[in-house]
């Protein structure tokens, strides 16, 4: 164990945080997610939620402030989001300090995306269209 570093960051995702560059994203996703079949890196953090782990992991890490560092899948046509879900996440990230919006993108361009992805963490989160993409920014001096 390290001082000052949550638990729920396994050794695997705290040393590709360390290893992501600027620009680089990450997806945490739902356990829905087609993680595995998509190629990048997978780091499993079964029975956790997406939530908990960005509490732990925003300390550690500098979002972009230079690009839209938050991305959400948005729903397909007819279906629904349900806004609990973004509220939580943003709580965890700021803690009702604001932040940048997160940008809703296509089912299909979100899966390109995290295809592209330096890391995809597949958690336990059962939400639906609970997958969020940070994108890393430069961390300051």
């Amino acid at each position: 164990m390290l001082k000052n570093i949550s638990p729920l960051i396994s050794p695997q995702l705290l040393k590709t945080l360390a290893e992501m560059g600027h620009g680089d994203e990450i997806i945490f996703a739902d356990a829905h997610f087609p993680a595995h079949s998509l190629g990048p890196q997978v780091i499993r953090a079964d029975g956790l939620a997406v939530s908990d782990l960005l509490a732990a992991v925003i300390p550690l890490f500098e979002l972009d402030s230079y690009a839209p560092p938050l991305v959400m899948m948005a729903p397909v046509a007819g279906d629904s989001l349900d806004p609990d879900v973004e509220r939580r996440y943003r709580q965890a990230l700021f803690q009702e300090r604001g932040g940048p919006p997160i940008e809703r993108i296509d089912r299909f361009a979100f899966y390109q995306r995290a295809a592209r992805a330096f890391a995809i963490v597949l958690c336990g989160e059962r939400a639906k269209y609970g997958n969020i993409l940070l994108k890393k920014g430069v961390t300051p001096s």
